[in-house]
C-alpha cells in the first residue's frame, strides 16, 4: 500500500508536532517535512513532491495564501488543504480563491483531519460544513451579475447539481435530493467541473456564489 507523502506548514512548532503525532498514527500516512513558513513550504513542497500540504494562513515571510498560489502556479501540484482559525472572512474568501483542495478548521478532530488529507489526496475536494456556510453567509444579499455565458451549456440536470454542490452537499445527499444514482451524479459533477474549466467542487462553490447562479436564502 503506498503512503501519502504530507508537508506541515505551520509557525508554531507545537502545532506541528500535535499534527504529525496524529498524522503518523496512520499506517497509510508519512510526514516528509516540516516548514515554518510559506517561503520554506514552497520549497520543500516542489523538492520532496507530496502528494498533500497542510497549509496555515498566517505565516511569516510569506503567508499561506501566497505559497498556496505559488505552487498552484505549476504542473504537478500538490493538494493543498488550509487551515485557519476564521481570523477575518477575508482571509478565508482568499483561501477560497487560490485554489486550495480542501479547508478545516484548526479545532477540528483528528477523524476530521485524518479523512480530509484522503479525500484530498485521492483528487477530491473538501469543504469544513462551518466554511460553507460562512461562505453562504457572506454572500447573502450581495446583488448577482449577469450569469457567465458558459453556465449556459449546462444542461438542467447539471445546473441542479451545482445549486446543491453550492448548498454544501455531499454526492450522496444530492444523489438523494434528485432521486437518481450517486454514480450519475459523479457523472453530473464531472461534466460542470469540465465545462466550466473548475478543477474541483471548492472552485464550483465559489463559482455558483460569484456568477450569481446561487444566492444565499434562496
Amino acid at each position: 500500500m503506498s503512503s501519502i507523502r504530507v508537508v506541515i506548514a505551520d509557525d508554531q512548532r507545537m502545532v506541528r508536532a500535535g499534527l504529525r503525532m496524529v498524522i503518523e498514527t496512520e499506517p497509510d500516512m508519512t510526514v516528509v517535512g516540516e516548514a515554518s513558513d510559506g517561503v520554506e513550504a514552497v520549497t520543500l513542497a516542489r523538492r520532496l513532491r507530496p502528494e498533500v500540504v497542510l497549509m496555515d494562513i498566517a505565516m511569516p515571510r510569506q503567508d499561506g495564501l501566497e505559497a498556496t498560489r505559488a505552487l498552484l502556479e505549476h504542473p504537478g501540484a500538490p493538494r493543498i488543504i488550509v487551515l485557519t482559525t476564521f481570523d477575518t472572512d477575508e482571509n478565508l474568501f482568499n483561501a477560497l480563491r487560490a485554489g486550495a483542495s480542501g479547508f478545516l478548521l484548526k479545532v477540528s478532530s483528528p477523524e476530521h483531519l485524518i479523512t480530509a488529507i484522503r479525500v484530498v489526496a485521492a483528487g477530491e475536494a473538501l469543504l469544513d460544513p462551518a466554511i460553507t456556510t460562512r461562505v453562504i453567509s457572506a454572500f447573502a444579499g450581495t446583488p448577482g451579475p449577469q450569469l457567465p455565458p458558459e453556465v449556459a451549456e449546462l444542461t438542467p440536470r447539471e445546473t441542479d447539481v451545482l445549486r446543491l454542490m453550492a448548498r454544501g452537499l455531499s454526492n450522496g445527499e444530492i444523489a438523494a435530493a434528485l432521486t437518481v444514482g450517486e454514480a450519475t451524479v459523479k457523472t453530473h459533477v464531472a461534466r460542470v467541473l469540465m465545462k466550466l474549466h473548475l478543477r474541483d467542487r471548492v472552485q464550483a462553490v465559489v463559482y455558483a456564489y460569484e456568477s450569481g447562479l446561487v444566492r444565499a436564502g434562496q
